[in-house]
């Protein structure tokens, strides 16, 4: 016989196959997800489909619903339910709009959502009760699916979002789990869905990034005996064709752009069940349908989002268009210098720092609605405000110049760190309230040629508050000078409410730039 596991990750909320900065059409979402789905089980009886995991957060009709309907189920919760999904896995996003957007997320969802290595503070138990499920077949198939999710969340997360939740780290977790289920449970068939990717080179081992914990599906296929398939996310890649150590692995990219598929074929020999093949491949959605029934169960959500999306909120006067991102990062530009002007004010401090999430940010139009706001700023990260050393102040710099390659007399170059395994342009920040150089002809690490702080050098053991996301401020992207740092003080509203606020109150706002920092080279 054959087992088919569909695996979705990463889809970031994504339903409909459109843009939502101009409603253009777009090849994502679970719309033609569906379609894909639908096909396959058509054509396999034994069928498991599995998300795992950042499936609610990503797009302004998830963020509408988060801040706005609180009667509603979550619409991916509807549209899995629809769908028929087995289970789900918690990834880090899952947990961003709070405990009670959450909590509702689990309990509209017709499936369960697994967690072995969420454990309780205080029990050790696992935080969400389930941590695995068993699926039992014709002909006395059974198959286990344990659900992981990367141990780093705590590095990012808010601690009210993650408040009793310890998280274990998942080899660990893995192997007091997959022999339960295989001993125990007499599982014939072992899968594990984690949310999280490889830190190491399929092919070689090689570490492709700082081995601090957040990827360790390498070690998982390594370190952890028993294991069939493994399903990952995280990183946004698209891996497939690929096993470590016997084990099929594959990560379907992000936003719905790709179905994952695994086909097990199954042999019986004297009672038991053994794979005699595997193979992994992604299903693109590219030309593929759109399931329109399947929109119509949340299409109430979608009216009242773009409602809201198209809400006038005030005017620029100026060009805050976003027409190069590399010219956004290589030269002070109204848009970053308006955020971070606003950080400023919410915060009271007079040094601000912020970052162009992507290269699809589109910049504010002269007239401005929440569409542009959300299309631009796209977390519902908080502000925090941090007393750091002029130290740390230099080593963040030198952590986000590390962003370009080093100038060689050609064109400006992202560096591979930034690029690979996943695009990181969300973690380059450009600073505001201090005035700095970036010579990017020298190696990085050593390209900060100028940090002054009201017209005097930065003294390197002297103190200063720096406004920030909450993401950054808790060391997310690798800014670990960051960690434990002292807080000032916190802002709990989104950006986002700030920016629409601001343009509301003023109507209209000048795009206007200081030079207060430029990259030479």
């Amino acid at each position: 016989m054959k087992l088919v596991i569909l695996e979705t990750s990463d889809v970031h909320g994504s339903i409909y196959p459109i843009n939502y900065a101009d409603n253009s059409p777009k090849d994502v979402g679970m719309g033609k997800i569906a379609t894909l789905i639908r096909k396959e089980r058509a054509g396999n009886p034994y069928t498991l489909l599995i998300d795992n995991g950042d499936m609610t957060q990503g797009t302004p009709l998830l963020y509408y619903y988060a801040r706005f309907d609180h009667t509603r189920p979550n619409p991916m919760a509807v549209v899995a339910n629809s769908l028929g999904y087995d289970c789900a896995v918690f990834g880090n996003h899952e947990f961003n709009f709070g405990r009670d957007v959450l909590d509702r997320v689990v309990t509209s969802s017709d499936f369960p959502w697994l967690a072995a290595n969420i454990v309780d503070e205080s029990t050790g138990e696992p935080f969400f009760g389930k941590p695995y499920i068993i699926k039992d077949f014709d002909q006395g198939l059974r198959a286990a699916v344990l659900g992981l999710t990367t141990k780093y969340v705590p590095n990012w997360e808010k601690a009210e979002n993650i408040k009793g939740m310890h998280f274990e780290d998942p080899v660990d977790t893995a192997n007091k789990w997959v022999p339960f289920l295989r001993n125990e449970k007499k599982a014939d068939v072992v899968i594990v869905s984690y949310h999280g990717g490889f830190g190491r080179d399929l092919e070689t081992g090689d570490a492709i990034e700082e081995l601090k914990g957040e990827n360790q599906a390498y070690r998982i296929c390594q370190d952890v005996p028993g294991i069939d398939v493994l399903l990952t996310g995280h990183q946004h890649r698209l891996i497939a064709g690929e096993t470590i150590n016997g084990i099929a692995v594959i990560q379907p990219g992000c936003n719905g752009t790709h179905l994952g598929k695994v086909t097990l074929e199954l042999e019986k020999s004297q009672g038991n069940w053994r794979i005699i093949n595997r193979r992994t491949e992604l299903l693109p959605v590219n030309d593929v349908e759109t399931d329109v029934a399947l929109l119509r169960t949340v299409d109430g959500y979608e009216k009242d989002a773009q409602t809201w999306l198209d809400q006038p909120l005030g005017k620029i006067e100026g060009d805050m268009l976003v027409h190069d991102p590399m010219k956004v990062r290589t030269q002070d530009h109204p848009l970053i210098e308006f955020i971070n002007r606003l950080q400023m004010k919410a915060s009271g401090a007079d040094i601000s720092s912020t970052a162009l999430f992507n290269n699809e940010s589109p910049g504010m139009p002269a007239n401005v609605t929440m569409r542009d706001i959300v299309a631009n700023y796209i977390y519902p990260n908080t502000l925090r405000v941090l007393r750091i050393s002029g130290r740390d102040m230099l080593d963040a710099l030198e952590r986000s110049a590390s962003y370009f390659r080093t100038y060689a007399g050609d064109s400006i170059e992202v560096s591979d760190a930034f690029t690979n395994p996943k695009p990181q342009h969300y973690n380059y920040d450009m600073w505001e309230g201090i005035d700095y150089i970036i010579d990017i002809s020298r190696s990085a690490g050593h390209r900060i040629t100028k940090l002054d702080y009201h017209g005097a050098p930065v003294k390197m053991d002297g103190l200063y508050d720096v406004v920030m996301n909450n993401y950054r401020a808790v060391g997310g992207g690798d800014y670990f000078m960051f960690c434990n740092k002292t807080v000032i003080k916190d802002i709990p509203i989104d950006v986002t409410e700030l920016i629409a606020n601001e343009v509301l109150e003023k109507n209209v706002i000048k795009a206007t730039v200081d030079h207060n920092w430029k990259i030479v080279y």
